[in-house]
């Protein structure tokens, strides 16, 4: 549909010829509605026993990472339904480029997925700004007789032109029904959340004041009062220091897993990034642990085909027996040492028994502390300024 080439060539073939087509305004696009949208996708790991390989643990379960792979190449194809330029002449392709801005907010149910049984894949567009379109995907597993929801997702995704230099209009939504408009809601309400949560980003902004007193009281703890000096840190009982709490990787890319426009794909540095959260997990709580949800996953930068991707875990915050992970993607360079950070994943897993407390050590630990705090309060939905929809 989008006219690239199926093969691999590093010199990627030009698009340039369909930017003539890309629409001016939202005013000559017709509006889309919801079920314009709606697909489903069948995973069938039940009859398909060369496919089960890739899904199966081993634990006999299902890598939710595979799953989470899948999920974004899904939501890919929900955008594709929804665009529609009417005066298109069948022959030309769809003249835009589709980027994963973000994934908010992964819930998962208690129910346990099998790797023997077959999986669904469902979706459709539940909100649409400008350029920007939010589409919801959800996952069930046919049990009993019975299809029921393992996990849901929701994709922010980003329309360019051809060329992917700038922001390219796509059709608006018009929801139909009370629920319909409800759920539209709902992706404002996350559009106006994302907005202040940029205005309070601790890289932008310093910590509100119950988070500076926090940090002071934590400050204190680790240290030895009665030396009056502030350099003479000391772990609390039942501590443990930030800087030991880490794991981290080096993996390759390849041309296998590009994306449409010779990028790695965000689908593969989403597997990557949540087996590694899991491995650190494990590390650290001694216990084969549960996730609970995936808070937030952004995409910076893209990665280019051929890159060196440092990926680094660090657990950043504990709660009675819940963790907050941060895993950070960067791509470095071999010959300058550089590293730029491309992705960002933030995930809450949970534990038998009660986690020893994280200590930051350093400040910008103190602020990854308080920046897990938030993704902790917001996946738990503690926190009142979070809204959203549920399907």
């Amino acid at each position: 549909a989008l006219g690239i080439q199926s093969y691999y060539n590093p010199i990627v073939s030009s698009r340039e010829h369909l930017t003539q087509y890309v629409p001016e305004s939202q005013d000559g696009l017709p509006a889309r509605s919801m079920q314009d949208s709606f697909t489903s996708a069948i995973i069938p790991i039940g009859s398909d026993l060369a496919l089960r390989d890739k899904y199966v643990s081993f634990l006999g379960t299902v890598r939710f990472g595979r799953l989470m792979e899948d999920m974004d190449m899904f939501a890919v194809w929900i955008i594709h339904n929804h665009v529609k330029i009417p005066d298109l002449d069948p022959d030309i392709h769809l003249p835009y480029t589709f980027v994963t801005i973000s994934v908010d907010k992964i819930d998962f149910t208690d129910l346990i997925a099998k790797h023997d049984a077959d999986i669904r894949l469902s979706g459709h567009v539940s909100w649409v700004g400008r350029s920007s379109i939010e589409c919801v995907v959800w996952m069930e597993q046919k049990q009993h007789g019975k299809w029921r929801k393992l996990t849901r997702a929701l994709f922010l995704m980003a329309a360019r032109d051809p060329t992917n230099t700038r922001a390219a209009v796509v059709n608006p939504l018009n929801p139909a029904t009370d629920e319909e408009k409800q759920i539209f809601a709902g992706g404002e309400s996350r559009k106006k959340r994302r907005s202040l949560l940029q205005k309070q980003d601790l890289m932008k902004s310093p910590p509100n004041a119950y988070e500076q007193t926090l940090i002071h009281e934590m400050f204190k703890k680790s240290i030895d009062v009665t030396s009056k000096a502030f350099n003479k840190r000391i772990l609390p009982p039942g501590s443990v220091w930030m800087e030991d709490a880490d794991m981290s990787n080096i993996i390759f890319s390849h041309p296998e897993d590009r994306n449409a426009h010779n990028k790695v794909f965000g689908g593969f540095l989403m597997r990557h990034a949540l087996e590694l959260s899991f491995a650190n997990a494990y590390e650290f709580s001694k216990h084969r642990p549960k996730l609970e949800h995936i808070s937030d996953i952004s995409f910076h930068a893209p990665v280019d085909v051929s890159s060196l991707i440092n990926m680094s875990a660090h657990v950043i915050y504990t709660e009675l027996h819940y963790m907050e992970i941060v895993v950070l993607a960067e791509v470095y360079d071999p010959i300058t040492g550089q590293r730029t950070t491309t992705n960002s994943f933030f995930y809450t897993y949970s534990n038998s028994e009660k986690l020893p407390q994280i200590m930051p050590r350093t400040y910008h630990e103190a602020m990854w502390y308080l920046d897990g705090r938030r993704k902790f309060m917001y996946a738990m939905g503690l926190d009142q300024s979070a809204t959203g929809t549920k399907q």
